[in-house]
């Protein structure tokens, strides 16, 4: 029988083992799946790439990889049917394409959603309280206001010592997505680049994104100030210790709470909020992507066709996550679930867009994006100058 040898990190593996023993049971093609790190899948496609061999026909790649390895991955256009580009949020069929060309299919997509403490949210105490402070219904956050006025209403002395020991949420500044994902609610045409490929991150909207998203952090107190030691895994500690009220966070993190921790079981999820453009979020898709070296071509696409009419199946795995919409709708009425509605609400969102899909993108982030949002995060820089010197360095890069 002919084999596939498809290259993927670990949760790649996990999250398309089901649909490989489906599709050898219905094709007869066996699936044996290169299973490497995170950082192996890049080193070892580009090795491929480099020597011309043929190892692999196909590979499940990060987003941020494809404009990397566009030009050296098949044309896959002829798998999106009318019918598969309409189970797909717009945002992914964007980032499925390079330069005109469709040239890989989602395997599965996440996002970041609101993910909130419900035995707070729904004490009618806390309820009555916060509408005396702010004249509304307590509810999960729907724009950038609501999300200031709840995080500053649980930020609290909970024992009386003097030290605050529940705060109303985190302010990441480790990494710069969720600045990124504020920039497209304000109605930014892209993060950092717009789709001409010119500088933008001096525009009004990454201004008033930057000037909203440390405004928790240097003017209202209310998450923790060491916010240059908080990447995702603390943030994700703090909520899990019951430390933070709500947090933005990928929405795979709704099933993954500890049932040692405080917060089991009372966990809300909501979507993302909106600023003035809506819902909008810099998503995390991969796809599976056809080495133009590859050996069994016509098998290969068969699989990766098969993987996405047969995305559901992906969802009992341990990141439980999908690409295509009816695979999440087919789960979101089960209990446990609760998080789909939000997720898909969130990945369909008028602002939703990718990263800007350039060989540059980490040397932009790491170089010139994550810089200026920590400097911004000193509370005394200008931030006129901060988005200038920023702009600056990226059209050294990218020019």
């Amino acid at each position: 029988a002919e084999t596939i040898n498809v290259l993927v990190e670990n949760g790649g593996e996990m999250m398309q083992k089901a649909i490989a023993e489906q599709f050898t049971a219905s094709t007869g093609i066996d699936v044996n799946f290169v299973v490497v790190p995170y950082q192996g899948v890049f080193d070892k496609l580009s090795a491929e790439i480099a020597s011309g061999n043929s190892n692999y026909d196909v590979a499940t790649i990060d987003v941020v990889w494809t404009a990397k390895f566009a030009p050296y991955v098949e044309d896959i256009s002829g798998l999106f049917t009318d019918e598969v580009k309409s189970d797909m949020a717009p945002a992914l069929l964007a980032d499925a394409q390079f330069e005109g060309r469709y040239v890989g299919m989602p395997t599965w997509a996440n996002a970041e959603i609101i993910l909130y403490r419900k035995d707070l949210f729904e004490d009618p105490a806390e309820q009555t309280a916060f509408k005396e402070d702010y004249g509304y219904d307590l509810a999960p956050p729907a724009n950038w206001q609501q999300w200031r006025d709840i995080a500053k209403f649980f930020t609290r002395d909970t024992n009386g010592d003097g030290e605050i020991d529940i705060w109303g949420t985190d302010v990441i500044g480790g990494t710069s997505e969720e600045w990124m994902s504020e920039v497209l609610q304000a109605g930014s045409p892209g993060v950092m680049l717009n789709e001409d490929g010119n500088v933008i991150v001096d525009n009004e909207a990454h201004r008033a994104a930057l000037e909203n998203y440390i405004a928790p952090h240097c003017i209202d107190h209310s998450a923790p100030a060491n916010v240059n030691e908080i990447s995702w895994g603390e943030a994700q500690n703090l909520f899990y210790q019951g430390k933070t009220a709500m947090m933005k966070f990928w929405a795979h993190a709704y099933r993954m709470v500890p049932e040692d921790s405080v917060v089991y079981g009372k966990v809300g999820a909501a979507p993302m909020m909106a600023g003035e453009a809506g819902i909008g979020v810099v998503p995390g898709p991969w796809y599976n992507v056809i080495p133009s070296t590859a050996a069994h071509k016509d098998a290969a696409r068969q699989y990766v066709a098969f993987a996405f009419e047969h995305n559901a199946l992906g969802i009992d795995s341990p990141l439980g996550l999908a690409a295509a919409n009816s695979a999440y709708e087919s789960y979101e009425d089960k209990p446990g679930y609760e998080h789909f509605k939000p997720l898909l609400e969130t990945l369909a969102g008028p602002a939703t867009k990718g990263r800007p899909l350039d060989v540059h993108y980490q040397e932009m982030v790491d170089e010139a994006f994550l810089p200026a949002l920590q400097e911004a995060l000193t509370c005394d820089a200008d931030l006129d100058d901060v988005l200038a010197n920023a702009k600056e360095t990226l059209e050294d890069i990218v020019n």
